[in-house]
């Protein structure tokens, strides 16, 4: 049995992203503490960054936290113990994560991957296989964020939401794969099943009345979205969770694409897809092409159209400044 009195302190560095069970926080200490007995290492400290994405620092406290403290020499401990390259991060830049181990290495605190078949010694056949596996795990990352944003991309385009929370006046409805309705979603409730779609759907008759009233006054009325809000505050009635009106909420429900037919990604997730995707310019209006087009399905419900509601756009943007 190792003396306690030359074991050597060492720290833990654990982080699980959201896609692979086998690599939860409690797997990876088992194994970590493992290769710690069989070495000589006693584990002192433990950072963790759980349920977080290793492509990038910012946001990654455990990770940042332990940097810190190796950098300012305040660190209890001479080894770092992380369970492979992969939990160290997937950085698209992999000198990124050379540069992060580097920093732990130049203050006499060297990195061990435990669950690695190479030993993290410095020789040649360590240094390529650390750069393949750095490489690889950045790939990783790189094709499964291709996959999903394909995935969700194949789904909007036959009508599902994809996240998010309904605008006003609008509902969420958990249908099966069939296409079958199966029951309305409440706030904070999200469905169990990864084959289950999500529509959306008319809110209750006072709330679709409110939608009404607000493009009446704009369209019919001539009001600006400051006079629009005004006059909802004024009739005490509340936006979501009986909060007051404002131009903000009342320019939500006049331009987003979901009130009420335009089944795309909702909200800030769909602006930052529609943009990374190039149908949406910075101002926030959807370019028109066929891609646009035929990337959006609409679904759910109809609404009537009026010959004035072709002017929105134009009559927003003057209300806006008005």
């Amino acid at each position: 049995m190792t003396d306690a009195k030359s074991l050597v302190p060492a720290a833990l560095y654990l982080r699980m992203s959201t896609e692979h069970q086998q690599y939860s926080l409690e797997n990876q200490s088992m194994a970590i503490r493992k290769y710690a007995d069989s070495r000589g290492f006693e584990v002192v400290q433990t950072y963790s960054d759980a349920a977080r994405s290793g492509l990038v620092l910012k946001r990654r406290a455990g990770l940042r936290q332990l940097l810190q403290d190796v950098v300012a020499g305040s660190a209890p401990y001479r080894v770092i113990l992380v369970y492979d390259v992969s939990r160290w991060g997937r950085f698209q830049d992999t000198d990124e994560s050379a540069h992060y181990e580097f920093l732990c290495k130049s203050a006499g605190i060297p990195v061990h991957y435990c669950a690695e078949t190479f030993a993290n010694d410095g020789s040649l056949p360590s240094l390529i296989m650390k750069a393949l596996k750095r490489t690889m795990a950045g790939e990783y990352s790189r094709e499964l964020g291709v996959k999903v944003l394909a995935g969700q991309k194949r789904l909007a385009g036959l009508g599902f939401k994809q996240g998010g929370m309904p605008g006003y006046g609008l509902r969420r409805l958990l249908i099966s794969n069939e296409g079958h309705p199966k029951q309305p979603l409440a706030y904070g409730e999200r469905k169990s099943l990864a084959t289950d779609r999500v529509i959306l759907i008319p809110g209750s008759a006072h709330e679709v009345q409110v939608v009404r009233d607000i493009y009446r006054m704009l369209i019919s009325d001539g009001m600006s979205i400051y006079a629009i809000a005004g006059e909802l505050n004024r009739r005490a009635i509340g936006y979501h969770g009986g909060s007051r009106w404002t131009h903000y909420t009342v320019a939500d429900v006049l331009t987003r694409r979901s009130t009420p037919d335009s089944m795309c990604m909702a909200g800030r997730q769909a602006d930052s897809t529609l943009r990374r995707l190039g149908f949406q310019d910075r101002s926030g209006f959807l370019r028109r092409g066929p891609l646009s087009q035929s990337w959006i399905k609409q679904r759910s419900f109809k609404r009537s159209k009026s010959s004035q509601t072709a002017r929105l756009t134009n009559r927003m943007r003057n209300c806006s400044t008005a």
